[in-house]
């Protein structure tokens, strides 16, 4: 009953109206690389018969993640760069806070379950098959989508629940919850602190998984007899690594450094390394430059 506050104001990535349509037209071509390169990974991957195998099925979910997760903030901060519009309403600020951080969450563990997937395709070949049926690819999937919800459920409805009453500018491109909280017109200690807690658990907890796989499969590369064999695997495992790297990196200095308030020009920056530059190369990085992919491409055009 408290709340005065009926719209938000996101200053975005810009002040300059030149600047400005620079980034609409940056944006606009990313967010087109975006959709078009995982919309064909989702189509080649369905109708291909020899991509029906666990590591497609876990690439054509990650690409439908990945299109739904831009999708909650780049239409309405291109709408906003184009038109100079800057203010969101309240229940438009909260489903993007909620989507945004429910859907990087679940890429977080997508990811995880993805080197996974690679470590026991490269380290257990055998018994792949065996271990990566049907069932248990589906219930991995499942099971990102259902602990990102019970993770990120609480913090979210405390959030909603918090009083705003002025001020409402955001010095971001889109609803951050950091910022959120900063703007509430009471204590959010107790939210902060679980917010705190959750995001160790996930950013740390879900890079560890996935450095030990990718680090226990360049130790079975390394046993390859084979020159060749050793390069094609580095190189494809490298690819891999700089995209976790920006990734994590960009996520745990934006969210879990020291004394995080959020609201500097800095955060926006690395807002854009996690949630564009790398939803951009991860098709290409997992899926495009695969041979496989490349001749399923070439045979349906």
């Amino acid at each position: 009953n408290r709340t005065t506050v009926v719209e938000f104001v996101l200053l975005g990535l810009a002040n300059s109206r030149h600047l400005e349509i620079t980034l609409f037209l940056f944006l606009l071509i990313a967010y087109f690389l975006i959709l078009l390169g995982n919309f064909s990974v989702i189509s080649i991957t369905l109708v291909n018969n020899f991509l029906q195998t666990p590591m497609y099925y876990f690439l054509r979910n990650f690409a439908l993640l990945e299109i739904t997760f831009t999708s909650t903030f780049m239409p309405s901060t291109l709408y906003s760069l184009l038109t100079e519009r800057k203010t969101i309403s309240l229940p438009g600020c909260f489903l993007q806070m909620m989507f945004f951080y429910y859907l990087g969450t679940c890429t977080l563990f997508h990811m995880a379950v993805m080197s996974l997937d690679r470590y026991v395709a490269i380290c257990h070949a055998l018994h792949y098959t065996t271990i990566m049926n049907h069932r248990f690819c589906l219930q991995l999937i499942l099971s990102c989508w259902a602990v990102s919800f019970l993770l990120m459920f609480p913090p979210t409805i405390m959030t909603v629940q918090l009083p705003f009453c002025g001020p409402n500018v955001m010095n971001h491109f889109y609803c951050d919850a950091s910022l959120l909280l900063q703007l509430s017109c009471t204590d959010t200690g107790l939210i902060e602190e679980l917010m705190f807690v959750i995001l160790i658990i996930i950013l740390p907890g879900t890079l560890i998984v996935t450095a030990v796989s990718y680090g226990c499969i360049i130790v079975t590369i390394l046993h390859i007899p084979s020159s060749a064999g050793r390069r094609k695997a580095f190189s494809t495992c490298s690819a891999h690594l700089i995209v976790v790297m920006v990734f994590y990196s960009t996520c745990i200095y934006r969210y879990i450094r020291p004394a995080q308030r959020g609201g500097q020009d800095s955060d926006k920056i690395l807002s854009l390394f996690f949630s564009v530059l790398t939803q951009m190369l991860n098709p290409y990085i997992y899926s495009l430059r695969n041979k496989q992919v490349k001749q399923a491409l070439k045979e349906s055009i």
